[in-house]
């Protein structure tokens, strides 16, 4: 018996619990992150800083690739004088010198992404927080991003951008 009653309970649950799920209205939204990110305010100061930053990592390269190249030209120019050791010891530092330029390329790539995350984080945080908060204040219950090209039809969804850009005080 108290089986029964427990089965009994549990079937009028799921039913009560799907009716009001039914009863729930789905409302759809979608905005294009990437129109979004190159309308943020700060969006061209950070642009700035990261351009700057990338020119001095390529001056810092152009500067290591001056010196490979003095030291290589010295090389050649000399190389018939040297004597075997030392002419060893050139080869290796030229090596010695072209690894630290490929790794410095290597790092300068990894410093730059770092540093653009650094930039870009906090207006992605932003807008995120301000299409969240519009999605709340206007009952959406679905937000998509038709910016990243995974949403194939969205013919009954609202497009909120104007909503999200007034939030940011984007005109």
């Amino acid at each position: 018996m108290k089986k029964l009653f427990v089965f009994v309970f549990t079937i009028a649950l799921i039913i009560s619990v799907q009716s009001v799920q039914a009863q729930t209205k789905i409302k759809l939204g979608h905005i294009d992150s990437n129109e979004l990110m190159s309308m943020m305010p700060g969006r061209d100061s950070a642009q700035k800083v990261l351009e700057a930053y990338a020119k001095s990592l390529e001056d810092q390269l152009k500067v290591m690739s001056g010196e490979f190249e003095t030291k290589y030209q010295d090389y050649q120019a000399h190389e018939k004088d040297y004597l075997e050791p030392i002419k060893q010891a050139k080869q290796k530092e030229l090596v010695d010198l072209q690894n630290r330029i490929t790794d410095f390329q290597t790092q300068a790539q990894d410093l730059l992404s770092e540093k653009e995350a650094e930039l870009v984080q906090p207006l992605i945080d932003k807008a995120k927080k301000a299409i969240a908060d519009v999605a709340i204040e206007k009952g959406y219950t679905y937000i998509f991003d038709i910016g990243v090209g995974a949403l194939l039809y969205y013919q009954d969804s609202d497009d909120i951008m104007p909503f999200v850009k007034a939030k940011l005080g984007i005109q």
